[in-house]
């Protein structure tokens, strides 16, 4: 399979969860993968030798996505590494539910400067290193922009956001063959995911009982999902929200 042969990909967020199989995914479909992490090397490390283990090409790069200085150093070891990029995908973010009465400014600024903030910074940056043949960004958003959920009012704001910002980037992109689009996820297992108590919970129970396909998703559904959108089977898919959440956003 090689539907991104020789592509060279950024995945930011890719240590763990929904990062860590989009990077493996793309692997497998001949992508060389740049692994991007904020504070777990071990989980970066392996998801590197998980991908060159299987015959692929990875590397794992720290860089804080709300740092802009980090963000140019991790595009700059990206080029002086690979010498070009094809794909970015916006993928890490973090998530704090609270109910309105607790929200400070500090938890709202770190959930926009990683949401939202850090990826302006990775585009502003990814544009420097496509070729003239264009390039593709996936960000990765959430159910929640559409459907916010209780206690939820920041996180699903910052996922409102990154959307805004598909769109119009979609549009300001014009003439420069590179397409972007987001991903919504519903719910997802993932480390987070079971750190917090939701796998298992009553909540999770009431999500999967109203989602038509009848389960939790899973990373690997999201990365399958990604790879389509990174490849040229999605040639004519631009400025697009599609929600891959078993169909619980979509009733």
């Amino acid at each position: 399979m090689s539907k991104l042969k020789n592509k060279v990909a950024v995945v930011t967020g890719a240590s763990k969860g929904i990062g860590a199989s989009i990077a493996k995914y793309f692997a497998t479909e001949g992508a060389k993968v740049v692994v991007n992490y904020a504070s777990s090397k071990e989980g970066a490390d392996k998801v590197v030798k998980a991908i060159t283990d299987n015959g692929g090409t990875a590397i794992a790069i720290q860089a804080d996505v709300s740092i802009q200085a980090d963000v140019i150093r991790l595009f700059n070891e990206v080029k002086n590494t690979f010498g070009t990029l094809d794909i970015l995908v916006n993928n890490a973010g973090i998530y704090n539910y609270e109910p309105i009465e607790q929200i400070s400014a500090e938890t709202f600024h770190q959930q926009f400067n990683i949401n939202v903030l850090g990826s302006l910074f990775t585009i502003q940056e990814s544009l420097k290193l496509f070729s003239e043949k264009g390039g593709n960004i996936i960000n990765i958003s959430s159910g929640a922009s559409n459907t916010p959920l209780p206690t939820g009012s920041v996180y699903s704001a910052t996922k409102a956001a990154l959307d805004a910002i598909t769109i119009a980037l979609s549009k300001e992109f014009a003439g420069r063959n590179i397409r972007i689009n987001s991903i919504l996820p519903g719910i997802v297992e993932t480390e987070g995911s079971h750190s917090t108590g939701f796998i298992g919970s009553e909540f999770e129970a009431k999500l999967v009982a109203n989602t038509p396909l009848g389960r939790t998703g899973q990373p690997e559904d999201i990365a399958k999902a990604a790879i389509f959108l990174a490849s040229d089977d999605a040639a004519w898919i631009n400025g697009e929200k599609i929600s891959v959440s078993g169909g619980i956003y979509g009733l």
